[in-house]
């Protein structure tokens, strides 16, 4: 995946057949951009690439509209560029971006048989009758499950904690723009116990009795099977398999053997 280039456009290639233009050797001209590019789209072809991925900085967002007249379709973006993909090759497979958000949250149980419980201030519906849940939210960008979800802890409620194992997930599908959604849920073992309340979103914070947290109304029956499985099984844990020696970039979940 050497950069090359092709009429002023630097360029690498994949195994894939794709072709990875570089961003910042685009030119800042229009003129420029469009004559470059068009000849190289020609010889790409001729070498029989399958696909070009043109990313676009949003400092020369007026290279868009010139993309778009020589074919390029809108693939996914963010806050500073957008993504572009040509098929130099008809009914070439383009993979499509992420489809999924990630979250998680954890079920944290002190000493007394207590649950750390939240209620948020802006819940999902106005019209439903579950008041309290469990803590957590959505994992960043590069971020491991088992951190995130003591982050989201530590924001939410003030609570130290440390992962002890996976307990179980959800599959969504219809979340925030149209998008499907994964959500795990974690045992955490409580490293303190002072409640520091997130006051932005989080309307309520308490250690509830298991008991109650069980046989209330204003928990929803999925989460009340989440804490039921907590307390019954010690589902997956963390584990380090051979082969993959970057920690920073895998993270395993199995059973105990």
């Amino acid at each position: 995946m050497a950069n090359k280039e092709l009429h002023y456009v630097e360029f690498k290639t994949n195994r894939f057949g794709g072709v990875l233009i570089n961003p910042s050797s685009l030119p800042s001209e229009t003129v420029d951009f469009a004559n470059q590019l068009e000849n190289a789209l020609e010889e790409w072809k001729k070498e029989k690439f399958l696909s070009v991925w043109l990313e676009i900085p949003k400092a020369k967002s007026r290279l868009i509209p010139l993309a778009v007249d020589l074919g390029f379709e809108f693939h996914h973006s963010n806050e500073n560029y957008l993504m572009m993909t040509y098929k130099l090759k008809e009914n070439t497979f383009i993979p499509p971006y992420a489809t999924h958000y990630i979250g998680a949250g954890g079920v944290v149980i002190n000493a007394k048989d207590e649950l750390l419980v939240v209620s948020e201030r802006y819940p999902g519906s106005e019209k439903s009758p579950f008041i309290y849940k469990l803590p957590g939210g959505t994992l960043l960008e590069g971020e491991h499950l088992a951190e995130a979800v003591a982050r989201e802890v530590k924001e939410e409620t003030g609570i130290d904690t440390e992962f002890e194992y996976l307990i179980c997930f959800r599959h969504w599908h219809g979340y925030k723009h149209g998008k499907s959604d994964i959500y795990f849920v974690c045992r955490l073992h409580p490293l303190t116990h002072h409640i520091t309340r997130q006051e932005s979103e989080i309307a309520d914070c308490r250690w509830m009795p298991i008991r109650d947290y069980l046989s209330t109304k204003q928990v929803s029956e999925f989460n009340k099977r989440i804490v039921k499985a907590a307390l019954t099984n010690k589902g997956l844990t963390a584990a380090e398999i051979g082969g993959y020696s970057n920690q920073s970039t895998h993270e395993f979940f199995m059973p105990k053997l």
